[in-house]
């Protein structure tokens, strides 16, 4: 099989297996891990060939570095600073001397024994921030303990990724000496790129930010990050240090979020590539040959991980809830352990058969962690008992409370509070649902109708007595978090309303889809609230004012869709994709839409807007079909980004 034919194995079975993966809501590192086990030399052997992807690889490596670096703010450290460096810092260190102790005990060498430590003490901080963020629970206290743990951790990869090449030499008197040079090195190192990242990436991103070329921008990112890798290369440390600290240096600049949108592409395709290549490294049938050492080591690791979170927790002052949930949330091991495998294989610090074991732990215990962050909570409240019969009490209504025809209200902050309010105006009964056990604790003092638990939970809705209410009220902002509970209230009442809160009208059609009735995006009307104000003090009669915004409802918010695109934007490229944007096109002599009317063009098919048409003077607002254009005619359009180009260069060359 030949090399050409062997890549396009390896991209079709990571195509297929992510999107697999995602539909069963597994992470997409497993999918590229399973991958590379298909198609590797333990697999069905596709590369016998040895395709060489591995230097490629490694550079998903430098981009994973250098956007860790983007997102490292030392103020956001400050502010967390107790938990990451009492709880943190100590979790890191108790887990590695732990890990590392007992591998000596069962005969590794001190290097092998180390490697094994420093991979087993991280966690996936891409997989728990993600599920933290889709549960809801990043906002808990287990959430944010969670998140200052996994800051630590993500800072203590940078000198791991040093010192494990070091381990290769050949006694420790040359070890010590190679780290002694390789502090010297670092320090000088990080000094010179801090300078530069002070006074010249900022001018050389002014200039090109001056040039507003996308090309440009996303050339100068890369360049500057594998310059910043080669410098460190050079001075015989890892790349990754370069990447993470050239990230660190424009992490604080304006330019943030646009270098993050920049780098993700490359960094996503080369970090999966490499996922690829440790997978097809992976031994199946040692593990198939070894089943009882995987699991004793797998159940072993992720209980002392556990153990030691909830043990530092209590001692830094957190609830037993808390610690032990946090513990749960963390016990997986993560992405950062399959990069040290591969650098310890490629110094050859590790054996195989420890590869592969330590490979086969973490892929499962990663596909578990979705499981374990979803049942932490409930987990933690059983087996601490910590306010659990206060939390029983909250989760049914006060005895005599007797409701029909009422609002069942999911969320109870400042929003699910004020619609309380006007119903309690106009004397309609309504049942609240929360998740935070304090504002749950203290609304139920106040005598509301309050239930402490998730709207997505069977047994909570039927104690809201779902089946007798006329109108759910979901507020809570989040739309994956909004969808889930749409779909349990749907199971349970398919004709009971559902009105939905969303911030702005990205998810619009899915939340409806999903079974809601009408969508608020909060963001759209507060702009109509805006423009009511503004009508109304420019001298439009109430009346008018009334007509012009039931009409914009009804319309599905047809007018606050398709705005011109500006320099700066706080959207991610994901939003922007999926954004309509307005775009002015001038017609020129030679254009190919001169001389054809509006309805030849067939931009209908294609899902474009026109919205305007001016010629001359005029200014014509959705223009007639049978217009012909002409010369100089300028046609406002509305559409996708890829579909405002196409229309762009459909205007002006045809086909």
């Amino acid at each position: 099989m030949g090399t050409y034919l062997e890549v396009v194995v390896i991209l079709a079975c990571a195509v297929g297996l992510v999107w697999l993966f995602r539909k069963l809501n597994m992470p997409a590192i497993l999918a590229y891990l399973v991958a590379g086990m298909l198609v590797g030399e333990h697999g069905l052997n596709f590369t016998h060939n040895n395709v060489d992807l591995e230097h490629f690889a490694e550079l998903g490596i430098v981009f994973l570095l250098f956007t860790l670096g983007l997102e490292f703010s030392l103020p956001k450290l400050m502010a967390m600073r107790r938990l990451v460096f009492a709880v943190g810092s100590a979790q890191v260190a108790i887990s590695m001397l732990l890990f590392t102790s007992i591998a000596m005990l069962l005969g590794q060498s001190f290097s092998s024994a180390f490697v094994i430590g420093g991979v087993l003490a991280l966690s996936s901080t891409a997989i728990v921030i993600r599920q933290l963020s889709e549960t809801g629970a990043m906002k808990r206290k287990s959430g944010q303990l969670s998140v200052a743990i996994l800051l630590f951790q993500d800072i203590a990869v940078v000198p791991l990724l040093i010192i494990i090449p070091l381990l290769a030499q050949p006694s420790e008197s040359s070890m010590v000496l190679a780290l002694a040079v390789a502090l010297v090195k670092g320090v000088f190192v990080v000094g010179l790129l801090m300078l530069v990242g002070k006074w010249i990436l900022p001018r050389i991103y002014n200039l090109v930010a001056q040039v507003r070329t996308d090309e440009l921008f996303v050339l100068t990112t890369l360049l500057v990050t594998l310059v910043a890798s080669s410098l460190t290369l050079w001075f015989g440390l890892s790349m990754a240090l370069g990447a993470f600290l050239a990230g660190m240096m424009l992490g604080e600049s304006q330019y943030k979020y646009q270098l993050e949108a920049d780098i993700r592409p490359y960094r996503d395709i080369l970090l999966g590539l490499f996922f690829v290549t440790v997978g097809m490294k992976f031994d199946v049938s040692y593990l198939l040959n070894n089943p009882i050492d995987m699991l004793v080591l797998l159940v072993c690791f992720m209980l002392c991980k556990v153990a030691i979170i909830y043990y530092l927790a209590k001692r830094a002052g957190e609830n037993a809830k808390d610690g032990l949930a946090s513990g749960i949330m963390l016990c997986q091991m993560g992405e950062f352990g399959f990069v040290l495998i591969a650098l310890a294989r490629q110094v050859d610090v590790i054996p195989v058969d420890i590869a592969s074991i330590l490979i086969g732990v973490g892929v499962i215990s990663m596909a578990m962690t979705p499981y374990l962050i979803e049942n932490a909570r409930n987990w933690s409240l059983t087996l601490t008992k910590e306010k659990k019969e206060s939390y029983a009490e909250l989760q049914e209504l006060p005895q005599n409370t007797e409701l029909e025809d009422h609002v069942i209200i999911c969320g109870f902050g400042r929003v699910g509070q004020t619609i309380s309010r006007f119903l309690k105006q106009e004397g309609m009964d309504f049942v609240a649902i929360d998740i935070d056990p304090l504002r749950t604790t203290k609304a139920r003092e106040a005598g509301e109708n309050i239930l402490f638990g998730s709207s997505r939970q069977t047994e909570l809705l039927h104690a809201a007595k779902i089946d007798k209410a006329k109108l759910v009220v979901i507020t809570f902002g989040e739309d994956k978090q909004s969808a889930d509970a749409i779909q349990r209230v749907r199971a349970l009442s398919p004709e009971v309303p559902i009105l939905v809160r969303t911030r702005n009208d990205d998810q619009l059609e899915m939340l409806k889809s999903a079974g809601a009735n009408e969508v608020v995006p909060e963001m759209l009307e507060g702009s109509l609230m805006l423009v009511s104000q503004v009508l109304s003090l420019s001298g439009v009669s109430f009346s008018r004012v009334v007509r012009l915004m039931q009409k914009e409802r009804k319309s599905h918010y047809n007018h606050m869709h398709g705005f011109f695109q500006g320099e700066q934007t706080d959207m991610s490229q994901n939003v922007i994709e999926q954004r309509e944007f307005a775009h002015g096109i001038t017609l020129t002599e030679n254009s190919y839409a001169v001389g054809k009317s509006i309805g030849e063009l067939n931009f209908g098919s294609k899902r474009i807007d026109i919205l305007t048409l001016r010629q001359g003077e005029e200014e014509i607002d959705l223009p007639d079909e049978s217009i012909v254009l002409q010369n100089q005619d300028t046609l406002v359009i509305r559409g996708k980004p890829r579909r405002v180009e196409w229309a762009e260069h459909f205007i002006h060359e045809g086909e």
